[in-house]
């Protein structure tokens, strides 16, 4: 069976203890190191390139989540960072995604959501995202202006694409064949300036074109053919 390894980064010892305990004790992990700072989460990941990094957002050294993100990618290039923090603003995990992290969890996520998300960005192009209900009272923040406008029918591609559907998928929903929605694919990439299904999605999450991940955890999945 394989092993995926793991380093995890967050200030509290008593958390970072027990986040080891836990997936070392679901089998298939390996905890590499722990760490309890940004500086020492690139060290880390340089040092023993593990599958997955997990990293809180609030600990000494990483005033700038993004600039840490991105030291642990050059760092590190097949790691895959997901992030476990108390934050739950959407403007944050928006300005997260396009880096291409592969997970954004609340702290108040389950341990089988968070081993579940750990399987998922080890083993496929995913994105796992959990956060907790907002007070519907709470004024949502604005989303950021769109560089580029999308047409409604490239909506609804991008939209089914973030629900997880295959190309032909797609195709049956909309009534179209695949081959239209493959090009539908190509205009959207080329306007948001994207690489991939899941690059395109978030792009055009955080562009405000289609809504942000529920609260629900939400899984993108390659497709399937």
């Amino acid at each position: 069976m394989t092993t995926y390894s793991v380093v995890i980064a967050d200030d509290h010892t008593l958390l970072r203890d027990a986040l080891a305990e836990l997936i070392r004790g679901v089998g298939g992990f390996d905890v590499a190191a722990a760490v309890g700072d940004a500086p020492g989460a690139v060290a880390m990941a340089a040092e023993h390139r593990p599958d997955v990094l997990l990293m809180d957002i609030e600990m000494p050294g990483n005033e700038d989540p993004g600039r840490t993100v991105r030291a642990v990618q050059a760092a590190s290039p097949d790691t895959k960072i997901m992030v476990l923090t108390m934050h739950d603003d959407p403007r944050l995990l928006q300005s997260l995604l396009p880096l291409g992290i592969r997970g954004y969890l609340h702290k108040t996520a389950t341990h089988h959501s968070l081993v579940a998300a750990l399987r998922d960005a080890c083993s496929q192009d995913g994105l796992t995202v959990s956060l907790p209900p907002r007070p519907k009272s709470e004024p949502q923040p604005a989303p950021e202006p769109a560089h580029h406008t999308l047409s409604p029918r490239e909506v609804e591609v991008v939209t089914l694409v973030a629900a997880g559907l295959s190309n032909r998928g797609a195709a049956t929903q909309l009534g179209l064949t695949e081959g239209t929605i493959k090009r539908h694919l190509r205009n959207i990439f080329a306007k948001l300036g994207a690489v991939s299904r899941v690059d395109a999605v978030n792009k055009a999450v955080v562009a405000g074109l289609i809504p942000p991940p529920s609260a629900a955890p939400r899984r993108l999945r390659p497709p399937l053919g």
